[in-house]
């Protein structure tokens, strides 16, 4: 399966009866929220997502007309996601219980039905009509969609059967070294900029979070401050994304074996002075992006050992030496060599399958 997520082009009458939609899907996850924890204290057992349903029907629709001028897959997916929650907490009790949702965080509804792909950029979508989109979509069925608000964009995001092809390859094996200085430095000499985009508009996002922090809550003007600052965060996500999406769909796409190193961001990430800088790379979503994309461009990826030395190894000779993380080039002491940390570090990777 291949999933899109693409942003729509809405006009004022659209955008009112998506809201509406995500605001049906939030209040009956509410609503359904409160009726487990009340019905769980007083006889010690969980309802379902069918029990839910039955009672939302019965209970709520009744006495809330407007739950009838939106899908009825609205509620009941939010109902299914409700359980999901529940039972993840069962079972993964490190995920947490479930909380409220609260308007305007993460507003999304699920429609399926009849929905059709038209005319490239068009698609036809049950109690909400034809919709347009910034880019040409795939002619391809489609089962259900998720429709979902980032910012003050609304976005529209499905899955198909997808098959891979593998392309033509200009290379057979790289090695690659990410880093926060250069986002990625290749075996073959390439090298890719580290865009930094928060870094770039910390302090932009300073001053937005400062007129958020100035206004009187549940004001407009606190509203509007409050939408400046999170189309500034996506903003950001999307630079970092785009950079991301293009180094790994070259890799993939024009090698056919590539190896990378198994970092622990996690262990990382608690080096307060680095902490920012590494988050700011997304190495996570780099390891995540070029998973698949090898997968769809028919390329194999190789993860080398997280203790593999490739910095402290001479490409050259394989003397192995401390390397500090100040040094930017290095110099063995045993034949001489002298070359760059990270490129060594991405040649000692490229070697790494042949051992």
């Amino acid at each position: 399966m291949k999933s899109i997520k693409t942003k729509l082009k809405l006009n004022n009458k659209q955008k009112t009866i998506l809201a509406k939609h995500a605001g049906v899907a939030r209040h009956a996850y509410n609503w359904g929220l409160a009726t487990c924890i009340k019905e769980y204290e007083e006889t010690k057992k969980r309802l379902s997502a069918i029990t839910l349903h039955k009672r939302l029907v019965a209970e709520v629709k009744s006495i809330n007309p407007w739950y009838y001028e939106v899908s009825k897959c609205a509620p009941q997916q939010a109902l299914r996601d409700l359980d999901r929650a529940f039972k993840n907490f069962l079972t993964i009790p490190e995920r947490g219980f479930p909380k409220f949702k609260k308007k305007g965080r993460k507003d999304s509804f699920y429609l399926e039905g009849s929905i059709k792909i038209f005319q490239g950029n068009y698609i036809k979508l049950p109690r909400i009509g034809v919709v347009k989109t910034y880019e040409i979509l795939p002619p391809v069925p489609i089962k259900n969609v998720t429709i979902s608000k980032k910012a003050d964009s609304w976005y529209i995001s499905f899955k198909y059967n997808f098959e891979s092809y593998p392309t033509e390859k200009i290379g057979e094996t790289i090695g690659v070294d990410i880093g926060i200085n250069t986002l990625a430095t290749c075996s073959d000499g390439s090298k890719f900029a580290n865009v930094k985009a928060y870094r770039q508009t910390k302090k932009r996002l300073v001053r937005h979070q400062r007129a958020v922090s100035k206004k009187v809550i549940g004001s407009k003007n606190r509203r509007k401050a409050v939408k400046k600052l999170a189309k500034l965060h996506k903003k950001v996500a999307d630079i970092r994304a785009y950079a991301l999406h293009k180094l790994t769909s070259w890799l993939a796409k024009n090698h056919s074996t590539i190896v990378i190193e198994d970092l622990n961001v996690s262990g990382m990430l608690k080096n307060h002075k680095l902490a920012s800088a590494i988050a700011d790379c997304g190495f996570y979503e780099f390891k995540r992006q070029l998973t698949y994309k090898c997968e769809w461009y028919g390329s194999e990826l190789v993860i080398a050992d997280r203790y593999y030395p490739s910095s402290q190894i001479c490409s050259n000779c394989g003397h192995q030496q401390k390397m500090p993380l100040h040094l930017r080039t290095y110099e063995c002491s045993e034949c001489g060599f002298e070359t760059d940390r990270d490129f060594n570090a991405a040649v000692n990777l490229k070697n790494y399958v042949y051992k």
